[in-house]
Order: C-alpha cells, then sequence, then structure tokens
C-alpha cells in the first residue's frame, strides 16, 4: 500500500508536469512476472516501440510522463542463462516488452552486494516503455573492472548473435545502466569498445585508481543520474564528470539517497517516490539514447522538475 503522506509527495512532484495520475496498487504482468509497483498508466498507446518513439521525440518531453508505467506489457524472463561460450555462462533476468516489434535492449549492471533483482522494477518500468532489459549478475564484491569487461563481451556477443535475447531486440541500439560500482563497471565496458548508443550511472562510484584513465577513454553520451549528495555522498562521484572528457550529462535528485537507484531495494531507507523518479528518469535516457537524441532529449525532459528544484546540479558538457 502506498502511504498517504507518500502519495502526497508523489501527487506534487507529478501535478506540478501536468499529468493526471491514476493510483494503482499494482499491475500484473505477463509472462512470469509479479506485481509491478505504479502510480499509473501512460494514456499514450502505440503499436510498437518505434511508433511511440516516433511521437514522444515529435512533442515536448517531461519527465513526469516516464514516471508512469508505458502502454506495454511485459513478459518476465527469470534466470535467463546467457551462454557466451561453453564454459562461460551468465545468469540473468530478462524483460521483453510484448508489442511485436523491433526495439532497442538496455542491460543493467547492479552495485556493491547487490543482485539482479535489485533492478527489478526498473527494468520492468523500461520495458513497458518498448525497451527490452537484461539485467546481468555478476560478482558483487571487488571486481569491477573484471565485470566491465565481461559486460563488454555481453554486448559483442548480442550484437553478433541478437536472436540469443530475442528475435525482437535491435542489437544496433543497445543502452547500458549500471549503479554505483557497477556504474563503474559500464564505464570500463565502455573504455574497452562496448558499442553501444548510451550510458545510464545510477549515483555511480569507484575506489580504483586506474578510473581516470578508463573514464578518459569513454566516447558514447552517458548521462549521471545522481542521488543527493547532501544527505550521503558515493566515493569519487565527480570522476564520473571530471574525467569523462566530452558527451557527459549530470543531474541530483533532491531528497534521494545512494540505495533510491535501486528499484527494489532491501534497504530501509529508501522512498519509493525518489526511485520512481530514478526510474522515469533512466527511461528519458534510454529512449533518447537509442533514438541516436544523445543526452538532449532526456535533459530536455529534466526541465519542468529541475525549475521546481525536484532536480537540481544539472549540467553538461
Amino acid at each position: 500500500m502506498i502511504r498517504s503522506s507518500l502519495l502526497q509527495q508523489v501527487t506534487d512532484v507529478i501535478s506540478r508536469s501536468g499529468f493526471a495520475v491514476v493510483i494503482f496498487l499494482g499491475l500484473t504482468l505477463t509472462g512470469n512476472c509479479g506485481a509491478l509497483p505504479s502510480l499509473g498508466t501512460t494514456p499514450l498507446k502505440a503499436d510498437n516501440f518505434s511508433a511511440l518513439q516516433a511521437y514522444l521525440f515529435a512533442n515536448k518531453p517531461d519527465l513526469g510522463q516516464f514516471r508512469l508505467r508505458g502502454p506495454f506489457p511485459v513478459t518476465e524472463k527469470e534466470d535467463f542463462e546467457l551462454r557466451l561460450s561453453a564454459k562461460e555462462r551468465i545468469k540473468t533476468d530478462l524483460y521483453l516488452s510484448a508489442h511485436g516489434a523491433k526495439a532497442p535492449l538496455a542491460i543493467f549492471m547492479h552495485g556493491y552486494g547487490s543482485k539482479k533483482q535489485d533492478h527489478r522494477y526498473q527494468a520492468m518500468h523500461l520495458a513497458s516503455w518498448g525497451v527490452h532489459s537484461l539485467v546481468l549478475e555478476l560478482p558483487a564484491q571487488s571486481a569491477w573492472v573484471g565485470n566491465g569487461r565481461v559486460l563488454a563481451k555481453v554486448v559483442k556477443f548480442i550484437q553478433s548473435s541478437p536472436g540469443v535475447i530475442d528475435n525482437g531486440v535491435d542489437a544496433n541500439k543497445i543502452v547500458l545502466i549500471g549503479h554505483s560500482f557497477g556504474a563503474y563497471s559500464v564505464t570500463v565496458a565502455l573504455a574497452s569498445g562496448a558499442k553501444v548508443s548510451g550510458a545510464v550511472l545510477l549515483d555511480p562510484a569507484t575506489a580504483d585508481s586506474r578510473s581516470p584513465s578508463y573514464l578518459g577513454r569513454v566516447t558514447v553520451p552517458v548521462i549521471v543520474l545522481g542521488a543527493d549528495e547532501n544527505i550521503a555522498s558515493t566515493r569519487n562521484r565527480d570522476y564520473f564528470y571530471r574525467y569523462i572528457k566530452r558527451g557527459v550529462a549530470e543531474v541530483s535528485i533532491k531528497g534521494a539517497n545512494h540505495e533510491d537507484a535501486q528499484f527494489p531495494s532491501h534497504f530501509p531507507e529508501t522512498t519509493e517516490a525518489f526511485q520512481f523518479t530514478f526510474a522515469g528518469a533512466l527511461t528519458a535516457a534510454a529512449i533518447g539514447f537509442s533514438g541516436g537524441k544523445r543526452n538532449d532529449y532526456a535533459m530536455a525532459s529534466f526541465g519542468t522538475a529541475i525549475a521546481s528544484g525536484d532536480l537540481f546540479n544539472a549540467r553538461k558538457k
């Protein structure tokens, strides 16, 4: 159940963006899925992702619309095994948007002490907007550079055999998404040659002395979606904007803490309203990246929230 105080907070945030909100306790998805917590479903209708993306690009973007669930049903394939070779297999969860046409693929990388389930609702949310989502589970302690190299290998493998995921995957439009140290793994993958449309870094962190070197080799567009550093600061988050030379944008979510960048989260201090803001923001970014809009589309969608103070410290280069 949504607490009344949280409900009021969410309603206030979205009403400032001019969107009507219908409250649901949950939405049942197709396949082997549970309920997706939702503030409501978008009134937009589309036959497939391409049609939806064309409509979105032709109209003014706003973060409020992406906080709502998208128009497409989602099918979950839990514990989907990705076989890179006879000996190298990766445990994943796969979320397919059920519109029956080619669409981009987002690949999620979790952070320290986390598992693939910690990005389940984000992946579901993104798939409801038409972007297929694959959540990896790799070592969650200190192998962040190694995880990045594996992630680069996953991208190359999918691009060489896109049907291994699903025939509906457009392997030329892949977006990488990582949380905390997992976001650093994403940048290592980019520096290692992963050919993707862009990357979303969810409150990134790094403790690796090689970070400036890896970050300096990133050439694809990147958006840093940060928590509120006045509440909790991640280790060396400033590196990601400082050392990526160009094509990087950053914005912080007022009042959010580090674990709000996961959804669901096993940490009790998280707030569902902030988790939906992260989910909506990464959705805007993924749709923009997959359409060749670089950082411009997502940053434009944040305009109302930046003006109201719900997002702050926005910058790009």
